[in-house]
């Protein structure tokens, strides 16, 4: 009787201890967050500040911690960055970024629409969606891979007049050495018919922008004085085997105009001039012109050139592309 009392004494013991053991070390987990919160947050402050200056201002409102107990990361009330020297701003709701404590260089991001965005070139627009999400894997000086994915994406001008609406969007953005590789697709596309009478259309792309990583480092978004390899580039009608693809090299000279030598294919090239006269009616009898010699030549390479702006298909002009 008392050896059967003295076993179940240990065993309450070593239960007692083992739940000791579990409490120190949940107290210990949860200090040791709640510390990297706060120096997080204190990070977070001192980068934004950082960043303000010199034609550059950004702001992220109530930064605070978020995450516990699995996850750490910073949630904005709304966020704002502007650098009037490169004509770059962009305004946003709410934004979320959290990275899983055993894969800290793994940053997953949400963010809240409306969103007023101003790019080099483009005039400035809003855009609205009903998800938004991003990934970045963390490498120095540059991130190493940054993937961004949009659904029911919705894009206006700043008069709210809709431009265009895609049911769902994928960019992606990884490193190659000093170039950057981007890829991007997109689904059910489509234009306000106020605007072009476009049918719904679908497509996906991937590129080399040289030195890109140095670009993107920088900052430096307009097109002037840069090149890219477009290795893949189709656009076609969803539900239809309609499309246009195309390859090769683009550069922008330092005046804005495009350099081009592009391989490029039709499939049912009858519609796709149809397309385009409906899209670009000032265009109309140039691309009825294009119509009658491609309509032999449906999945034949065509060389579309492009001279400081003058666009060529074959030997057949195009019209003049304008300084971008």
């Amino acid at each position: 009787m008392a050896s059967s009392t003295r076993n179940g004494s240990r065993f309450t013991r070593r239960i007692l201890w083992l739940a000791a053991g579990i409490t120190i070390l949940v107290l210990a987990y949860t200090l040791t967050w709640y510390y990297l919160a706060q120096a997080l947050e204190q990070r977070a402050a001192a980068a934004v500040e950082d960043l303000n200056g010199n034609g550059v201002r950004a702001h992220c409102e109530e930064a605070q911690a978020q995450g516990y107990p699995f996850r750490i990361g910073i949630a904005c009330r709304s966020v704002f960055y502007e650098n009037s020297g490169k004509g770059l701003s962009v305004r946003a709701g709410a934004m979320r970024s959290l990275a899983n404590v055993y894969q800290p260089f793994t940053v997953f991001s949400e963010f809240t629409d409306p969103a007023d965005i101003t790019l080099p070139v483009f005039h400035p627009f809003k855009a609205q969606w009903k998800n938004l999400q991003a990934s970045t894997r963390l490498s120095d000086p540059f991130p190493e891979q940054i993937s961004v994915e949009g659904e029911g994406v919705v894009v206006s001008d700043n008069r709210d007049r809709g431009l265009g609406e895609v049911e769902s969007l994928q960019l992606h953005v990884r490193q190659r050495g000093a170039d950057a590789d981007l890829a991007i697709s997109f689904r059910e596309f489509l234009f306000n018919p106020e605007i072009a009478t476009v049918p719904a259309l679908e497509g996906r792309a991937q590129a080399i922008v040289e030195n890109g990583v140095a670009l993107l480092e920088t900052g430096a978004l307009a097109p002037r004085d840069q090149s890219a390899v477009i290795e893949e580039m189709v656009v076609g009608v969803v539900g239809e085997e309609t499309e246009v693809s195309l390859s090769g090299p683009v550069s922008v000279d330092e005046s804005g105009l495009i350099d081009a030598e592009l391989t490029i294919r039709f499939t049912d090239a009858a519609t796709v001039a149809r397309i385009l006269a409906d899209a670009v009616p000032e265009a109309r009898g140039q691309i009825a012109s294009a119509a009658t010699v491609l309509g032999n030549l449906d999945n034949t390479p065509i060389q579309l050139k492009i001279v400081r702006g003058r666009v060529f298909l074959g030997f057949i002009p195009l019209g003049q592309i304008p300084a971008i």
